[in-house]
């Protein structure tokens, strides 16, 4: 049974040992494509962003099965692609989630485990495809019943069925070490929850399920501490104006059993939170944790962002992430 736990200002509930059997060996990682092409902002044209179906969707009263593609822009440099299915009649076909980079004006590209995943578009439809042979088992490992992400969708001018649409908010797959991580994220009674699925820990696997505040927007995967076991970080966002960050963290035991990494409220900080008004942005760069945020006075803008670098660190109870390094950009 699947406990849920709620996280709030600084309460976690101690180590969790979470682990449960791997029900897909073949996972592999999602990773973002860091080198693409330099493109102006400009080239990103809205026209590509909206909803995208497979030509099964017009007969969806009939029972077809349906795929659509939804692409998003967040940042002026990338895109948000989103994959789901019809679920009301049987298991979702495919499910997949990406952040896409710019090749030229109307080509995106990701990388799934160092595999090029290709997002071409054309007046009114999208086109994905692998960038390789080898891409085709990564295009194949996000859908079931020997379907495949790659083909060709439609744009259409208005909502997708929300009767019958596959209602997961996020989901992402990774994999190190030997470890792997499915994250996927749903609205339940009113409940917005997290829930992380591990597999090929030595002792047991079980999920864990946790009620979030706010949107899941990334997850990553590294060794932080270098002990050969990998640590998960996902990345939450508050959906107000200020949109406040979070960060979920598991860290791996031994391989054997999965527990919490705390991270400190930045609201709660006092070496941080000075003009801090959210709009947080987390990454990973090699094995640290970075947080930025813009720098706020009298509730504008200053202009600085804010650069925080995290470790870490061994607790008597569990670890947790420790501030090392602060600095301020212009």
């Amino acid at each position: 049974m699947k406990e849920i736990f709620k996280i709030k200002g600084i309460v976690f509930f101690g180590i969790l040992l979470l682990n449960l059997p791997a029900c897909n060996p073949k996972s592999e990682t999602q990773s973002v494509e860091e080198t693409v092409a330099e493109i102006k902002p400009e080239s990103l044209t809205m026209n590509y962003l909206g909803n995208y179906v497979s030509d099964s969707y017009d007969k969806r009263d009939e029972g077809f099965d349906w795929v659509a593609v939804t692409v998003s822009q967040e940042q002026e440099d990338q895109i948000q692609i989103k994959v789901r299915s019809r679920a009301d009649k049987k298991r979702p076909t495919c499910t997949f989630d990406a952040t896409a980079y710019p090749m030229d004006e109307s080509t995106f590209q990701t990388s799934i485990n160092g595999e090029t995943i290709l997002f071409s578009f054309s007046e009114n439809s999208i086109e994905i495809k692998g960038g390789s042979e080898n891409s085709e088992s990564v295009l194949a490992f996000y859908c079931s019943g020997g379907g495949s992400l790659a083909g060709t969708y439609q744009k259409i001018n208005e909502p997708l069925d929300s009767s019958q649409i596959d209602p997961t908010k996020f989901s992402q797959v990774l994999n190190l070490q030997g470890i792997g991580f499915n994250v996927t994220s749903i609205d339940k009674e009113g409940k917005r929850l997290v829930t992380v699925q591990p597999f090929g820990l030595e002792i047991s696997n079980l999920s864990v399920t946790l009620e979030v505040n706010g949107i899941i927007k990334m997850a990553e995967v590294e060794d932080l501490n270098s002990d050969g076991s990998p640590e998960l970080l996902i990345y939450s966002r508050t959906e107000d104006e200020n949109q406040y960050g979070n960060v979920i963290a598991f860290s791996t035991n031994n391989k054997k059993s999965m527990s919490i990494v705390y991270f400190p409220p930045t609201a709660e900080n006092e070496k941080i939170n000075e003009g801090y008004q959210g709009h947080d942005e987390f990454s990973l760069v090699e094995r640290t944790l970075i947080q930025r945020f813009p720098i706020f006075n009298n509730g504008n803008k200053t202009g600085k962002t804010r650069q925080i670098s995290y470790k870490m660190i061994d607790g008597e109870a569990l670890r947790s992430f420790e501030i090392d390094q602060i600095s301020e950009l212009d």
